[in-house]
């Protein structure tokens, strides 16, 4: 296991272990005007919901760590109070790159990587057209973290308008393979979440469970079954007694996985119970167990 002080490492060498271990992020696509009505947009990762009632979105505009400056974006919405924060899609992403380049103040990253801005309804800065969604976001505060680089501003907006691509909704819920967001990792390094890469994770937070503590030993020093298998286990709402273990299994499994002959018959059960955890069987899979 490696240690790492932060006040004994360079800044930039602590960005990237924080980007890294802070991973996969969200990316907000922020649109910005300054006092002329030229725009600005710009990509940030220090990104997240914080908030549903009122709807609250903070995102971190740092100090550049080679020269301490600060960026278009901070200044844009401390003299406005207005920004758009858009989705990155896996179809944008490469145009927003681009807009991650330094270009002068002035340039419109709009222009520059060819992405169409469309007005937006109560605010002043644009949306980005090819977004899959975009919020409209009315500053509350800004939080200075530091006056050197790499130090953070966390501007806090609320969410006064939301607009999704009617395609990427199913129902009242938004469909993430649809939406295809992109997510920032740490270096050059970015997450598609969409197929295969999503996954769903169903636990009662109402519902009380066993806990790791109540499953059987053997069970909890096993070497077979995995830390998800075992939190399987733990999220059931009781364990199953013999009644029902004679209801669930047949005969002949029970039969099968609880063979004196095979002195490697405990080692055995849990590789039943894992084999049904595999298919969807938590219940079967803690039946199984009990037979020990």
């Amino acid at each position: 296991m490696i240690s790492i002080d932060p006040k004994e490492i360079k800044t930039k060498d602590l960005h990237q272990f924080l980007l890294g271990i802070v991973s996969p992020r969200p990316i907000a696509f922020v649109s910005t005007i300054n006092e002329e009505g030229l725009t600005n947009l710009a990509p940030y990762s220090f990104f997240n919901a914080f908030s549903s009632n009122p709807p609250i979105v903070v995102f971190s505009s740092n100090r550049r760590v080679l020269d301490n400056t600060t960026k278009d974006t901070l200044y844009n919405i401390e003299k406005t109070g207005e920004a758009v924060i858009n989705a990155v899609s896996f179809d944008i992403v490469r145009q927003m790159a681009v807009t991650s380049i330094q270009f002068p103040s002035g340039v419109s990253e709009f222009e520059k990587s060819g992405l169409t801005p469309v007005p937006s309804d109560l605010v002043k800065p644009p949306r980005v057209k090819e977004a899959p969604a975009a919020m409209e976001c009315k500053l509350q505060k800004i939080i200075t973290l530091g006056e050197h680089g790499g130090a953070g501003h966390l501007i806090i907006c609320e969410v006064v308008k939301i607009h999704l691509d009617e395609k990427v909704v199913d129902g009242n819920r938004i469909n993430p393979h649809k939406m295809d967001l992109m997510g920032r990792m740490g270096r050059a390094y970015y997450t598609r979440a969409s197929g295969d890469a999503i996954h769903t994770i169903v636990q009662s937070v109402i519902d009380i469970s066993i806990g790791f503590e109540s499953l059987p030993d053997h069970v909890k020093k096993s070497d077979i079954l995995t830390g998800n298998d075992l939190g399987l286990l733990a999220g059931l709402t009781s364990w199953p007694d013999t009644e029902e273990v004679k209801k669930s299994l047949t005969s002949s499994e029970i039969e099968k996985y609880r063979d004196p002959t095979n002195p490697f018959s405990l080692a055995g059960l849990h590789h039943f119970a894992k084999l049904s955890i595999s298919e969807g069987d938590v219940r079967k899979a803690a039946c199984i167990l009990s037979l020990s």
